[in-house]
């Protein structure tokens, strides 16, 4: 008769070393995608930042802002930036419709400020939602109450000259 010699590993150790492998990957997955949502808000408010320096330097040029009838997307901006000021109007990096890019010209640089229809206006609100309450980001956004436009609270960053 033959005698067999154990080789290799028996079932239950590989089951065990299975499941170690799919915890430890449920752990990094799940702190992948808190990192892509941040990474998210980096991107939204650096796009932010982008259009204030176009808007800077259209104010420059101008001695004022562009005006706009209503709070409305970024892209009402296009004829007045692009290509002189900026070269394509930044898109949210989702594309979902979820998290949008504001604007809303406005009569003055005061907290309560009305909206700027028509002209060139002394000042201007850029608002977006995030998707995390990072502090650090939400600590440099400004406060404005107006018309179609919420900076107050989380999740919204806005940038004023």
């Amino acid at each position: 008769m033959r005698n067999f010699k154990a080789r290799g590993f028996t079932l239950i150790e590989l089951l065990v070393v299975i499941a170690i492998i799919a915890i430890l990957a449920s752990i990094i997955l799940a702190s992948l995608n808190t990192a892509r949502s941040k990474s998210r808000d980096a991107r939204r408010v650096s796009d932010l930042q982008q259009v204030a320096l176009a808007l800077e330097l259209y104010n420059n040029d101008n001695n004022g802002y562009p005006s706009v009838s209503a709070a409305s997307n970024i892209s009402a901006l296009s004829s007045a930036l692009v290509p002189n000021y900026i070269s394509a109007m930044p898109s949210d990096p989702t594309n979902s419709g979820t998290y949008v890019y504001l604007y809303a010209s406005l009569s003055s640089s005061s907290v309560t400020p009305s909206l700027c229809t028509s002209g060139v206006c002394p000042s201007y609100v850029l608002q977006t939602d995030l998707e995390n309450n990072n502090a650090n980001v939400l600590a440099g956004s400004a406060s404005t109450t107006v018309t179609g436009i919420t900076c107050t609270g989380n999740y919204y960053y806005c940038v004023r000259p």
